[in-house]
């Protein structure tokens, strides 16, 4: 166990300390490590650790590049365990069988966290982690200190999540398409089938060993002290107010979108296969709105059916694209054929992994996102202005591509498998229609209204600006560190 880095003024430690422990999936680091910057860059006055193992050091790189020296790192072996394959640390680099027992793995960190923090020069004042750790919640408790859940997911989103783990509703004996769970008590009363919610739920198995770390650890998200969102009031104020009164106080925090207005550098968690120089390049080529930009995320790989169904959809759209590409990495799954680059030189670029998204949504070039509605990707389009075509997979998905129907930034694509030629054609048609000029303009419309609010969140005296103050604000008074 190391600890690096550090802020100190003589023998003078700062006077608030808080300890910020990540999920190690790339859109959980991600959201997460752009709070920690946010926090150390406009209050020099904390000192914040973040807590990582070993193998997931370098995902801090951009962070600690910004030379901010109130930022420390606690670096932890990775806990062994016949769940997780020896040398693997990070999501991204697990099929997705192992996504869960990962949360559960991760509980035995709680007594090396504990172990340093009792004998910490500089004692922790509060911990930050992940929503998928609700196990820092008895870290917190027995170092007496508060836990703040930080979630990289939308209101809307925990919000179903709370409903779910409280009422505990089960599947009944009917097809996963006819089963449909309604939510009564969120606002709109949304109601979802049995297939859209979350997997992390409906793979609950009473007495499993994983499904009950991961149910005791949701049940103590919703004891926590508070919850930081990355979301703002304009975007989600119904469900923000709505998680206020289910959690019976009023430290619910929205402070984002974080680290989507500035920061389009490209090492924006990873390095692009293809130079960002060759990607600005060729879309200082493009006309105004005219490419397609096309990405399902850090996780999900897509099936050979899928595949081909986005192949022909771009090919036949007759529009520019830039499509990201995760593959399973065994030949199988997710791949693209060399054939389809040559086949579309000068009207797309075919990226095997990862993109630098931010900065290609921000290029004026780009008229749309075909995305699966990650939370990250979300906040994304909305901060850059690009409307976006919704195609959700799995996770926080469908809940975040209804929200985006209902503000009217989003145009639906994800219709059923049953006839892959008639949905390609479909999809070549939405695309077409989003990158030519004059369609879709009511939709464009919106986006800009609500990048235009985004903006004003971050800025000075914006209500997310105003709520990362007020936060930290009543940390300090709830810890007794008040400045002086």
């Amino acid at each position: 166990m190391a600890i690096n880095g550090g802020r100190i003024g003589g023998s003078q430690l700062t006077d608030l300390h808080i300890l910020i422990v990540p999920f190690p999936a790339q859109g959980h680091m991600l959201s997460l490590l752009d709070l920690v910057c946010s926090l150390a860059s406009t209050h020099d006055d904390l000192t914040i650790t973040v807590a990582v193992t070993r193998g997931n050091v370098a995902l801090l790189r951009p962070l600690l590049s910004r030379s901010l020296s109130n930022i420390r790192t606690l670096v932890l072996p990775f806990p062994s365990d016949p769940f997780i394959p020896e040398g693997i640390e990070n999501c991204k680099d697990l099929s997705g069988k192992y996504f869960f027992p990962m949360i559960h793995v991760l509980t035995k960190l709680h007594g090396p966290i504990l172990e340093w923090a009792r004998s910490a020069e500089n004692p922790v004042d509060a911990i930050i982690s992940d929503f998928f750790l609700g196990w820092t919640e008895f870290l917190a408790r027995d170092l007496g200190i508060p836990r703040i859940v930080f979630s990289p997911s939308g209101a809307f989103t925990l919000c179903s999540i709370h409903y779910l783990w409280r009422n505990m509703p089960k599947k009944e004996d009917f097809a996963e398409s006819d089963f449909v769970i309604n939510f009564f008590t969120i606002p709109n009363s949304p109601a979802f089938p049995w297939a859209q919610i979350s997997g992390i739920y409906r793979s609950y198995q009473e007495g499993d060993q994983v499904s009950e770390s991961i149910r005791r650890g949701f049940e103590a998200n919703m004891e926590s002290w508070g919850y930081l969102f990355n979301t703002f009031e304009a975007l989600e104020e119904p469900y923000l107010e709505h998680l206020r009164k289910d959690m019976d106080h009023e430290r619910v925090w929205a402070v984002g979108p974080l680290g989507t207005i500035s920061n389009t550098g490209e090492e924006r968690g990873g390095i692009s296969t293809v130079p960002m120089d060759n990607l600005m390049n060729w879309l200082n080529t493009c006309s105004d709105g005219s490419v397609v930009y096309v990405c399902f995320g850090s996780q999900a790989v897509l099936s050979n059916e899928q595949t081909k169904t986005v192949m022909f959809g771009l090919e036949n759209s007759r529009s520019k694209f830039i499509w990201s590409v995760k593959t399973s990495g065994d030949g199988e799954d997710g791949e693209v054929p060399v054939e389809f680059d040559k086949k579309m030189v000068g009207r797309g670029m075919v990226i095997r992994g990862w993109a630098p998204q931010l900065a290609i949504l921000s290029h004026p070039a780009v008229g749309s996102f075909l995305s699966h509605c990650g939370w990250n990707s979300t906040l994304e389009a909305v901060s850059a202005g690009v409307p976006l075509i919704t195609w959700p997979l799995n996770a926080d998905q469908f809940f975040n591509a209804r929200l985006l129907k209902e503000i009217g930034v989003g145009v639906c694509a994800d219709a059923g498998w049953e006839d892959s030629d008639e949905y390609s054609s479909s999809l070549s048609k939405i695309i077409h229609k989003s990158t030519s000029s004059g369609k879709l303009d009511d939709v464009r419309m919106k986006i800009a209204e609500l990048r235009s609010n985004a903006l004003k969140s971050v800025a000075a005296g914006g209500t997310s600006t105003q709520s990362l103050k007020l936060f930290v604000n009543e940390l300090r008074s709830f810890t007794g560190k008040k400045l002086v």
